[in-house]
């Protein structure tokens, strides 16, 4: 009863619509008619600026970090904490209090990441920066650092690289959480290889994206 209780409670921390809310709330904006229409923390910064960016990007984090650490909040120990994470991912992505359209779930995994394994998912942010200052697209980022992820996780665990052991739930999660992110870019891949995916003004743009 509890472990259910808790997940629901991890779905619902999952589904606060960050972005969407501080538009309507503290700009009279609604998120939904600008940009790419997402309500996520790349289309908050886009639209509404870096205040509301950061605080979206703090707030989608912590959604997946205190839904990670909630059951041992509560003495839950028989289940893996990072399901809870991933059912706060699974909020976000498909949000009870936004229609079930949410964002693309970046900001958030790393939050579940960041609950379990604090040095991993600094590993991974590094790679994230030098990606996006090398290409100077979010989007791509995400989707590269999601890779990334996904192969290590299998590989560092081995190696005793950060992971100290090999976890077949951590492994799984880890996977589904990186399957998701590329999903939810499948628009952004195909602007990439047109050559017309939005940049952010920082950065190289290696492979040379028509700028706006």
């Amino acid at each position: 009863m509890k472990i259910s209780l808790l997940i629901i409670i991890a779905y619902l921390l999952g589904s606060i619509p960050t972005g969407l809310w501080i538009g309507q709330n503290f700009y009279k904006i609604n998120l939904r008619e600008h940009g790419s229409g997402n309500t996520g923390t790349t289309n908050t910064f886009r639209i509404l600026g870096v205040k509301a960016g950061l605080a979206t990007l703090a707030v989608d984090i912590l959604k997946g970090t205190v839904a990670t650490l909630l059951p041992l909040a509560f003495g839950v120990t028989s289940i893996s904490p990072i399901i809870f994470g991933f059912f706060a991912v699974l909020g976000h992505t498909f949000p009870v209090f936004a229609k079930f359209k949410g964002g693309k779930a970046v900001a958030t995994s790393a939050g579940v990441i960041l609950g379990y394994s604090p040095l991993y998912v600094l590993f991974l942010a590094l790679f994230f920066v030098v990606i996006l200052y090398l290409f100077s697209m979010i989007s791509l980022s995400s989707i590269t650092t999601a890779i990334l992820a996904a192969i290590t996780v299998l590989v560092f665990p081995r190696i005793h690289f950060l992971l100290d052991k090999p976890d077949p739930i951590l492994l799984l999660i880890v996977i589904s959480l990186a399957a998701i992110i590329i999903y939810r870019h499948k628009d952004n891949m195909q602007r990439i290889k047109d050559k017309s995916e939005n940049l952010v003004p920082w950065g190289l743009n290696l492979s040379h994206q028509k700028k706006d």
